[in-house]
């Protein structure tokens, strides 16, 4: 009997430049990942739900939240938005950013907390918050209609 999986989930880091956008299935796989302006947020989510079938947006809940979600009702895109806590969620993309990415040379001698990225990390921070969605971890925020 062939199995039937939910399309996958759209996870946005909002930010008032640019964004974390990661698709991720429900098993935590995650199928694409990518910074975008966020100018450019309503044509790249276009893009992904055409590409991968999904209208369920996973949203941070903190810096620009408001003015993405806004963005993203005025696209005239049929999507299900829900905020998601984003309490140290950049804290945890940057550690896994930095794990994904071991440094060269002399580099490897430094522990991870004095290590810097040596690029944005906005898409790790995505999946993050699409982990967070998967474990049942919602926002406290209210959408407003």
């Amino acid at each position: 009997m062939p199995r039937i999986t939910a399309p996958p989930i759209i996870s946005i880091d909002p930010g008032r430049v640019k964004c974390g956008v990661a698709v991720v299935n429900s098993d935590n796989s995650v199928i694409d990942k990518d910074i975008v302006n966020t100018e450019s947020l309503n044509s790249a989510v276009s893009y992904l739900v055409g590409k991968f079938g999904s209208n369920t947006v996973i949203l941070g809940d903190r810096t620009y939240s408001k003015n993405v979600y806004s963005m993203l009702k005025s696209s005239g895109l049929r999507l299900d938005i829900i905020f998601v806590d984003e309490d140290k969620s950049s804290e945890q993309g940057r550690r896994r950013y930095l794990m994904d990415n071991k440094p060269k040379g002399l580099g490897i001698l430094l522990p991870i907390g004095l290590r810097s990225p040596d690029k944005p990390y906005d898409d790790y921070v995505a999946i993050i918050l699409a982990e967070r969605y998967f474990d049942g971890i919602r926002s406290t925020r209210r959408r407003k209609k």
